[in-house]
C-alpha cells in the first residue's frame, strides 16, 4: 500500500491529510492501520519519530466518526494515555490537524494546569481524552469525568506506562473502563517484563513491528566520550560551540542537575532553556515555545520531562548524564534526526557510568564509537562515588562557591579526608558535582506520575 486512500480511511480524514506534510504511509502506519480499523487489539513497536501517533490516530478517527452523534455529559469515547505533558500536548496537536473539518472534540487534561477549566471542558463530555495519568485520577476522583462508555484505551510510549511508575496509576484507571474495549499500545521499545505486563491489557493482540527494539534510527551518528565528571561541562561548552546556531538537546539525570547545568551555560552565553519537574506547565509550554521558535539553541531536560519533543531542527543530543534505563538512551538521540533530516549523539561517560554504558551497548547490540578518552578500567570503576553518594562537598553542594560562578576543574592536590586524588574518574567539579544525587521520578517516590 503506498496512499492513505488505499488504507480504506474516511473521505473526511484523506481531506485534512491533503493539508499536513503526510503524503504516505510510514511503514508503522501503513502495517498498523488496517488492524486497527478492524476492531483488533494492537502492539505497535516502531523507532521514535516514524510516525506512532498518526497510526493509532487516524483508525481511532475514522471509527469515531461512524457514530454521527455526540457523547454524553462527562462521558469520554476514547482514552489516550501517556507519561509526559510534552508528549499529551503533541498527541492533542496532532489530532486537532487530523479532526479539522469534522465534529469530532478532542480534549487534554495534564498536570500543572487549572483543575476546575478542565473539569469545564469535561462537562459535555468528548470524544477524545489525551490525559496524563495523574490527572485523569484526580478528575476520576472529583467525578468530574466518566469512563463508563469508553471503548478504546490507548497507551502512547507504553514501555514507560508500564514500568513500576506508572503501572499503579494504570490499574487505577483501567478499572473504571469497561473490558470489552480496543486497546493499542505503541512504543519504540518493549522490554520482555513490559510486555508481559502489557499482555494482561489486551485481547488476542496484532504485534507489528517495523524496527528491532531499541533500533535507533540509522541517520544518527552516535559516539561517547570517557571523561571524569568534574570535567564535562567545559566538554560540552566545545562540543556547542563547535556548532554555532545549531539547535541541541543536552539530557542531565536529575532536576537539580539539569538546572543547576542550565544556569552555567547561560553564565557562559548560550541561549539556553530548561524543562523537568520541578518546572510549572506555563514554564514548559514557554521554554518549549522558544526552542521551537529558534529563540533557544540548547534545551538541557530530565528524562520524565523529555519525552515527546518533536523539534525537527535539533541536530544534536548531548548524553550529560548517562541514562540509568538503558532504553530511554533509545528515546533521548530519537529527538534529533527526525523528519528525514540526519543528527548526531555525544554521551559523556564518567567512571560510575560505565555500568550504564554496557547495558545501552547490550541493547543496541553493538559498541557506539569512541569520540575520545579510553573506557575506564574496572578498578577506576569500582573506586567512583555511585550516584547518590556523597562526592565530598559541603552541604548544599557548591563548596562555599556561587553556583555557576566557576567552570569545572580538573582535579588536583588533596581530596578532602587526605586521600590521594584519582587520576580522572573521582573528580570533584568547582561549584559543586553536575553527577545526579537521584534519577527524577525514581528511588520510589510517592509523587503521582503526570
Amino acid at each position: 500500500m503506498t496512499t492513505f486512500a488505499e488504507l480504506g480511511l474516511s473521505p473526511a480524514i484523506l481531506k485534512a491529510l491533503e493539508k499536513t506534510t503526510l503524503k504516505t504511509p510510514t511503514p508503522i502506519q501503513a502495517q498498523a492501520i488496517p488492524h486497527i480499523m478492524q476492531g483488533r487489539d494492537l502492539m505497535g513497536l516502531a523507532q521514535t519519530g516514524t510516525g506512532k501517533t498518526a497510526a493509532f490516530g487516524l483508525p481511532l478517527l475514522h471509527r469515531l466518526l461512524d457514530l454521527g452523534h455526540p457523547p454524553g455529559p462527562k462521558n469520554v469515547r476514547a482514552l489516550i494515555l501517556a507519561p509526559t505533558r510534552e508528549l499529551i500536548g503533541q498527541i492533542k496537536d496532532n489530532f486537532e490537524v487530523f479532526t479539522k473539518g469534522t465534529a469530532v472534540k478532542v480534549t487534554m487534561v495534564v498536570g500543572g494546569a487549572s483543575l476546575f477549566k478542565q473539569a469545564q471542558a469535561l462537562s459535555k463530555g468528548t470524544d477524545i481524552l489525551v490525559a496524563t495519568p495523574g490527572r485523569l485520577i484526580d478528575l476520576l476522583e472529583r467525578g468530574d469525568v466518566s469512563l463508563e462508555k469508553c471503548a478504546y484505551l490507548v497507551l502512547d510510549e507504553a514501555d514507560h506506562m508500564l514500568d513500576m511508575g506508572f503501572i499503579h496509576s494504570l490499574r487505577k484507571i483501567a478499572k473504571h473502563i469497561p473490558l470489552k474495549r480496543q486497546t493499542l499500545l505503541f512504543s519504540a521499545t518493549m522490554p520482555k517484563d513490559i510486555s508481559e505486563i502489557a499482555d494482561t491489557y489486551l485481547r488476542d493482540p496484532i504485534k507489528v513491528q517495523v524496527a528491532p527494539p531499541g533500533k535507533p534510527i540509522e541517520r544518527i551518528v552516535q559516539g561517547v566520550y570517557f571523561i571524569p565528571n568534574g570535567d564535562k561541562a567545559r566538554l560540552l561548552e566545545t562540543y556547542l560551540k563547535k556548532h554555532p546556531g545549531e539547535q541541541a538537546l543536552v539530557f542531565g539525570r536529575t532536576k537539580h542537575g539539569s538546572e543547576k547545568l542550565c544556569k552555567l551555560l547561560a553564565t557562559w552565553g548560550f541561549k539556553v532553556g530548561s524543562i523537568h519537574g520541578n518546572k510549572s506547565q506555563n514554564q514548559r509550554d514557554r521554554t518549549l515555545s522558544e526552542f521551537r521558535g529558534g529563540e533557544l539553541d540548547v534545551l538541557v531536560a530530565t528524562d520524565v520531562a523529555a519525552r515527546g519533543i518533536d523539534i525537527p531542527t535539533v541536530r544534536h543530543v548531548y548524553n550529560f548524564d548517562l541514562p540509568n534505563v538503558p532504553e530511554n538512551y533509545v528515546h533521548r538521540i530519537g529527538r534529533t534526526a527526525r523528519a528525514g533530516a540526519e543528527g548526531t549523539a555525544v554521551a559523556f561517560c564518567a567512571p560510575a557510568e560505565m555500568g550504564e554504558l554496557q547495558a545501552i551497548e547490550k541493547l543496541l547490540k553493538k559498541p557506539i564509537p569512541v569520540l575520545g578518552g579510553a573506557p575506564w578500567s574496572a578498578e577506576m570503576v569500582a573506586a567512583a562515588p555511585k550516584p547518590g553518594q556523597n562526592r565530598g562537598q559541603r552541604p548544599g553542594g557548591r563548596g562555599g562557591q556561587k553556583s555557576g560562578a566557576q567552570p569545572p576543574a580538573k582535579p588536583q592536590g588533596q581530596r578532602p579526608g587526605g586521600q590521594k586524588p584519582r587520576s580522572g574518574g573521582g573528580a570533584k567539579p568547582q561549584g559543586g558535582s553536575f553527577a545526579p544525587r537521584r534519577a527524577e521520578g525514581g528511588g520510589g517516590a510517592k509523587r503521582r506520575p503526570g
